[in-house]
């Protein structure tokens, strides 16, 4: 998946990390981070990223997340708000998602509401407050 403008063809997966949350790492509070991150531990709390964030398939977030572009391969009960979204076969999500675009792999479990906008930066409006998750269910596979 690009999803950087079509010059610059580097997917989110080869980017340099930044911010490392290791397998088995327990994060209680909430994280800010600069530039890329990895999250492959538990995070309970906010998560904001600058950049962009990946999900690693062992690796959950219980809390909100704002960044502009997100992989997810593992579990997140919350909101989420960003302009690029995709969920691996193995991703969970349950909350609300607001983003541009969206990218979900067969397998993938997502149960809630989705907003979709173009030409709009989401995750620049950091100080906005995302709504509690509304349950629906949406199994893809």
């Amino acid at each position: 998946m690009s999803i950087f403008s079509k010059k610059d063809k580097v997917t989110l997966d080869l980017q340099s990390i930044s911010t490392l949350i290791s397998e088995g790492s327990i994060l209680d509070g909430n994280l800010k981070a600069p530039a890329f991150a990895r999250i492959d531990g538990q995070v309970t709390g906010d998560v904001m990223v600058d950049e962009g964030l990946i999900l690693g398939e062992k690796g959950s977030i219980l809390g909100n997340i704002i960044t502009k572009e997100m992989v997810v391969y593992g579990t997140i009960t919350g909101n989420i708000q960003t302009n690029s979204l995709e969920i691996k076969a193995s991703g969970k999500i349950s909350g609300e998602i607001r983003t541009q675009t969206l990218v979900v792999e067969n397998g993938a479990v997502y149960n809630g509401s989705l907003s979709m906008t173009q030409n709009h930066k989401l995750a620049q409006s950091q100080n906005h407050k995302l709504s509690q998750p509304k349950p629906k269910m949406i199994e893809v596979g």
